[in-house]
């Protein structure tokens, strides 16, 4: 049997688990790089470990299969910071670093530093790689991990500071994952029967129920599932920001978003339900708007992967657990097809109530522009086939609040706390869907974050459409900042304003095409631009500083 190095191992077992595109900062198994070249894998270099985690995060939950990111020892902390935002969201990624090899440790090697702490509470494992005999099976372990249960990051510290002791060292064969774990979810287990059967008898006497659609509908790719299920029982649904899209806007079902970032009329049909369905949700204070929503003593079903979760919030749940998308079909199955006019009608008459609060602002001429209106501007462009990644806190809630998501195909992603995460997000959800219209909805303040990585998409031939809701401060916090002053004379704004900046044009500057919009009037033309052009694009919409998103409804 011939002999085969390390960088071979890792670019053949890769490939073997589907993996057509990973996402690194210089200097990392430089051997395996090129061995990946020779099967086909695309190299995808960023300008931060902390991008490179971000990019594989978009480019995993649209590919529905394990991003893979990689930095050498001294970026590790970096890495480990970045896989912040995937634990959360529960996104399976496999994060390689190098460290230095054990006859260099402890004894002060260049960039020597233990990596287990670092990545202690943002992964599920973090196992290392000490000989070459060791790295097929730590491999095959990191991706079932990755995907198996409650999915999430996995790391593997590889010997060598690039994981260059592995890399060159060779192993005399190894028996392949012949059954590899190549897309999520690794298992679909269904729920008890007797399980199905309770929660079909609170079902069959709820005269409200509600089900609040989170996370796990899109990891697990239920979305389908889900619509059959609630159209079948007559159950309106509400969602979390991350399964925004599991409806179109129109769709008679469809309350809107719920929780803390939310609509009023999402929250005011939670409050007003007496059976609340939690589907593929963990059940957090997001979602529940501080568990709120629903009031304690609801009759709650929660049904999620982790067994762990269920009832952790809400004493008295009925936990369905397994995989949410057969647990729906279950339900569907068992439950009687039945009409409730009468709650349907009590539904849409919440969310009329706000479409009708929310007119003014979305409709609105004033300038600087208010964002409510570049919003309602941004529903009416985007294309069925369009994935729309968001940042964190403002851009989320403006968003998540008041883009409409018009046509089924179109997707939602957005950060799961992160702020920064959306543009290099969206340039790998890019590369996991070409063909789709990749726009990303940022702020000033998260675009400032990786604006270096224009260069990336630029160089990678990335043509996404970046709109900055640029209002040249971090508006999110001005409520506590001012509050925090009230009856104080100071200077407010240096702790939360920025200097105004041209983003069109730094943009155009990088080579990447700027289109500067000062009117609400101007939005249309410019996307249309956007849409038509092979370069990446950056919309620089200039926003209203003072516009403040409304606080959630709280029974």
């Amino acid at each position: 049997m011939s002999s085969i190095t390390g960088g071979r191992v890792i670019a053949q077992m890769l490939q073997a688990h589907g993996v057509e595109h990973v996402f690194f900062m210089d200097a990392i198994l430089r051997r395996g790089l090129v061995e990946m070249e020779a099967l086909g894998i695309k190299r995808i270099l960023a300008h931060s470990e902390i991008a490179a985690v971000y990019m594989a995060d978009g480019y995993s939950r649209v590919k529905g299969k394990p991003g893979v990111c990689m930095a050498q020892s001294v970026g590790a902390a970096n890495l480990a910071a970045g896989l912040q935002d995937p634990f959360f969201a529960q996104t399976p990624i496999v994060a390689l670093t190098g460290r230095q090899p054990a006859p260099m440790q402890y004894r002060n090697a260049y960039q020597e530093l233990p990596h287990e702490p670092l990545f202690r509470s943002t992964t599920k494992n973090s196992m290392r790689v000490d000989t070459i005999e060791q790295l097929p099976h730590v491999l095959h372990q990191a991706f079932r991990e990755a995907v198996t249960g409650r999915s999430g990051p996995v790391h593997v510290d590889i010997a060598g500071h690039t994981g260059d002791a592995i890399a060159a060292a060779t192993l005399n064969g190894y028996q392949a994952a012949n059954r590899p774990f190549s897309t999520l979810p690794g298992f679909r287990p269904p729920a008890e029967q007797r399980l199905i059967e309770e929660a079909v008898h609170l079902i069959s006497k709820a005269e409200r129920p509600v089900i609040v659609a989170d996370q796990g509908i899109c990891l697990m790719r239920a979305e389908k599932a889900l619509r059959q299920f609630a159209e079948n029982a007559s159950i309106p649904v509400v969602t979390s920001l991350d399964a925004k899209a599991v409806l179109p806007e129109a769709h008679p079902l469809n309350g809107g978003v719920a929780g803390t970032y939310s609509r009023a009329c999402a929250n005011q049909i939670v409050s007003a339900a007496d059976l609340v369905i939690f589907t593929g949700s963990i059940v957090g204070d997001h979602i529940s708007h501080n568990w709120t929503l629903p009031k304690q003593g609801v009759p709650v079903i929660q049904i999620d992967m982790d067994q762990a979760q269920l009832g952790r919030n809400y004493p008295g749940t009925l936990g369905l657990p397994g995989d949410v998308r057969t647990i729906l079909e279950q339900l569907t199955q068992a439950c009687a097809t039945v009409e409730r006019p009468e709650w349907k009608a009590k539904v849409q008459d919440f969310v009329r109530d706000w479409n009708t609060t929310a007119a003014p602002m979305r409709t609105s001429d004033a300038v600087p522009i208010r964002p409510e209106r570049l919003c309602a501007e941004l529903s009416k462009v985007l294309p069925p086939n369009t994935i729309l990644v968001s940042d964190t806190g403002y851009s989320s809630q403006w968003s998540g609040t008041y883009v409409e998501l018009r046509h089924e195909g179109q997707r939602y992603l957005r950060a799961a706390g992160s702020l920064g995460w959306g543009f290099p997000a969206s340039l790998g959800a890019k590369l996991a869907a070409p063909d789709a219209t990749v726009v990303c909805f940022t702020g000033d303040g998260g675009f400032m974050y990786h604006l270096p990585e224009l260069e990336t998409a630029l160089r990678r031939g990335l043509n996404t459409i970046t709109v900055v809701n640029n209002n040249h401060c971090l508006a999110q916090g001005a409520r506590s900042i001012l509050s925090a002053y009230e009856g104080v004379n100071g200077n407010h704004e240096e702790i939360y304003h920025y200097r105004p900046m041209n983003f069109a044009a730094i943009a155009q500057a990088m080579g990447a095409v700027g289109i500067r919009v000062n009117h609400p009037s101007e939005f249309a033309a410019a996307f249309a631009q956007a849409l038509a052009s092979d370069l990446p694009v950056v919309i620089d919409v200039v926003t209203d500083p003072e516009a403040l998103a409304p606080l959630a409804w709280t029974p």
